[in-house]
């Protein structure tokens, strides 16, 4: 079977973002409502970063086991959307009965985590199933349905300020579980689709040999290191800036975080004449500013606040698409899904260690300096990225061709 542009269903690529928009709202779903789960459950006020740093540990551990067992090249991937999507959606929704302190709140996030990975990198590959030619725009649209499902359970309990917290968590479940069906009933597996390579740990290792490889990584990881600390923490951020005063705090909150949709669309569509590589600098280099300035919000009028934190928004992800692209160029054909599966697993477990630091130092330190320990990533991602990759990693490539 074969497709094209003009004879692919118009519907394939809407539908995708969607179902992925509507499950990854389950990432932040605990999040969006910390302040009334510490109230009813007893909390400790490093409830935040403990909270997030349970969903990607999830995450990661889900991805590795994932590609380990190569579940997504044995099984059809859009059954595992769909199956991963219902599981994740019923452990958000058992939170209000079965979550009675951190232990078992921490038990429930951590699975959840598990099944996104079945959703997001899934997500992925199902697209990639549709689309060769127009992958990388395609994939700025679906990192970008990620961001605004981040985003989400912020947006309804802003416009739901008077639920209680139980019924955004129901809703928020009830959103994923509809995208997974939608995803089963409207998405066939693509023509495209092709079985992958046998995760190898030691072939893995091996790639980080291959220097555009090592420098896209690198950069991944800097980038990862400030990003979903910096969401985390976007409601700690909006509540000790004037901010706050003219706007609802979970709907300012919504709408910095969606921001970096247009920053992932938008540098989809630049990388295609400036290139991936300028494209992820210079994100990465914006969104490291926001950083170095990040103690002067606190003293600036609203304006200005909301000005930085947009482009802050826009930015901190928009590299996100970038540097998938650049290292699955300078990954062998044959360890591309390999290459990114250890890389994205990595760049995770990278995040712990930051929304942890952030989370102790926001207790012992001025508001106005914690941010800027966020730098630390894009200063090494920035420092570890070539000025401009060369034409190719030929001679690096031939230490891996025999993985």
């Amino acid at each position: 079977m074969t497709t094209s542009d003009s004879t692919r269903p118009w519907y394939i690529l809407p539908v995708i973002v969607l179902s992925q928009f509507a499950g990854t709202s389950l990432w932040f779903a605990g999040n969006a409502v910390i302040g009334d789960l510490q109230q009813d459950l007893g909390l400790a006020a490093g409830a935040v970063a403990n909270l997030t740093s349970a969903v990607q540990f999830g995450f990661i551990t889900g991805t590795l086991i994932f590609a380990f067992f190569a579940i997504s090249d044995r099984y059809s991937p859009r059954w595992i959307f769909v199956l991963s999507s219902i599981a994740g959606a019923s452990f958000t929704a058992l939170i209000p009965t079965l979550a009675q302190g951190m232990s078992s709140l921490l038990v429930l996030r951590f699975l959840t985590g598990f099944m996104l990975a079945g959703i997001y990198p899934v997500g992925m590959k199902i697209a990639a199933g549709w689309y060769r030619r127009s992958l990388g725009n395609a994939l700025g649209y679906l990192v970008g349905a990620l961001v605004l499902g981040t985003a989400f359970p912020h947006l309804l309990k802003a416009l739901g300020a008077d639920l209680p917290w139980r019924a955004i968590l129901y809703l928020v479940a009830a959103v994923a579980a509809s995208g997974g069906v939608i995803m089963g009933v409207l998405v066939p597996n693509g023509p495209y689709l092709a079985q992958g390579q046998k995760f190898d740990p030691l072939c893995v290792i091996r790639l980080f040999k291959i220097r555009n490889f090592r420098s896209a990584a690198l950069g991944y990881f800097g980038h990862m290191w400030e990003l979903y600390t910096f969401w985390a923490f976007v409601p700690f951020l909006i509540t000790r800036t004037s901010a706050v005063s003219v706007m609802h705090p979970s709907l300012l909150a919504f709408v910095v975080i969606a921001a970096g949709t247009l920053g992932c669309i938008l540098g989809g569509y630049v990388s295609g004449h400036w290139g991936s590589h300028r494209v992820a600098f210079f994100q990465l280099f914006v969104s490291g500013l926001c950083c170095l300035i990040s103690p002067l919000l606190f003293g600036a009028g609203a304006v200005w606040v909301l000005i930085i934190l947009i482009l802050w928004g826009v930015t901190v992800v928009g590299d996100s698409p970038q540097f998938s692209t650049l290292v699955a160029q300078a990954a062998p054909s044959h360890l591309v899904g390999s290459g990114l599966t250890i890389v994205n697993s990595i760049g995770f477990a990278i995040t712990i260690f930051s929304i942890q630091l952030l989370g102790w130092v926001t207790a012992h330190l001025e508001s106005e300096y914690v941010f800027l320990l966020l730098f630390l990533g894009p200063l090494v991602g920035l420092l570890s990225m070539r000025p401009i990759p060369g034409d190719s990693d030929g001679m690096d490539q031939k230490e891996v061709a025999n993985c």
